[in-house]
């Protein structure tokens, strides 16, 4: 029976022992906190792995190819992008960029020091939703300084972007992705329909169209056409959208509230004489009371032959939903 009694007890003692080894407890500020050693997790201390093996790795078709980029101290290199430039992000004090003045599609970027070791990236997203990363690298006489990127849509067959690309949200469109707002402006622009017939103005040679009014996700599309039938060519100055009341007693304070478009598709600044020109406006969600409108302003620059058509509510709520798109 004793014989029995010490086999138990140095059982219970080697298997202690062994608790010991795999669990350590370490003592920080009266708080004790274990830590997992090699032995619960094999071979995984060795390559520095924090996550103990239970974390996946990034494989390369996740990865965003970077565009190699020189940058020098006494040389300034454009950038040039298909779309107004949102962000911009430098990875190191080594680097400034900047947008270039009265550009908005323009980056310029340079070396804040000379001959600065190490490589550095920059990250850049636009306005249509693409996104653009580059390694910047310091060289004293860069092979390229002014620099033209291309939009998916004109990259044609050498475009190196997956499938299952995920898509870049801003915030003024909401859930619709700016690519595809994009691609719906342009499908619009491209058919070419006039889907509503009874709106427009016409005066001193001037005809302003409402061609169509489309809905998608949340958002509107107007389709407006201007035709100069003068000989005189036709400054567009600013296009004005907004909702007003329909009747404005006299002494009664007018209440105007402004819609801005989010984008525009061809946005016409000139028309020549006996030409015509089309853009496709994208604005938020809105509805018309029944005791207001929505008037649509057209003025010109240094003259005096503007043009204004009126929307009803009724108008909008049979905007035409969009099912397919018509690009090429």
């Amino acid at each position: 029976m004793r014989k029995v009694i010490i086999m138990f007890a140095l059982a219970m003692g080697i298997a202690t022992a062994n608790a010991q080894e795999n669990v350590t407890v370490e003592t920080t500020n009266g708080s004790e906190q274990p830590t997992l050693t090699k032995e619960v997790y094999p071979q995984k201390e060795a390559d520095g792995d924090l996550y103990h093996g239970l974390s996946r790795k990034l494989t390369f078709d996740r990865m965003i190819p970077p565009h190699g980029l020189e940058v020098t101290y006494d040389k300034t290199v454009h950038i040039i992008f298909p779309a107004e430039v949102r962000y911009v992000d430098l990875g190191s004090p080594d680097l400034i960029a900047g947008k270039a003045d009265g550009a908005e599609n323009v980056i310029r970027v340079k070396a804040t020091v000379r001959n600065f070791p190490n490589e550095t990236n920059m990250s850049v997203i636009t306005e249509d939703g693409s996104f653009y990363t580059f390694n910047v690298k310091y060289a004293a006489e860069p092979l390229l300084l002014n620099v033209e990127m291309c939009d998916f849509i004109h990259d044609g067959s050498t475009v190196n972007r997956p499938n299952n690309a995920q898509e870049i949200y801003l915030k003024e469109l909401g859930s619709e992705s700016p690519m595809l707002v994009r691609l719906i402006m342009k499908s619009i622009y491209k058919q070419n329909k006039r889907e509503v017939k009874h709106i427009g103005c016409k005066r001193f040679g001037i005809q302003y169209l409402l061609k169509g009014i489309y809905t998608h996700n949340g958002l509107l599309y107007f389709h407006t056409e201007i035709k100069n039938q003068s000989n005189v060519p036709f400054d567009v100055d600013y296009i004005t959208w907004k909702i007003v009341d329909k009747k404005v007693a006299k002494r009664t304070a007018v209440q105007e509230q402004i819609i801005l478009p989010l984008r525009a598709q061809n946005y016409a600044t000139l028309v020549p004489g006996k030409k015509s020109e089309r853009t496709v406006f994208t604005m938020a969600k809105f509805t018309i009371p029944d005791d207001k409108c929505l008037i649509v302003e057209l003025n010109e620059k240094n003259g005096g032959r503007h043009q204004s058509f009126v929307i009803e509510n009724e108008d909008l709520v049979r905007a035409n939903t969009i099912n397919e798109l018509q690009v090429r």
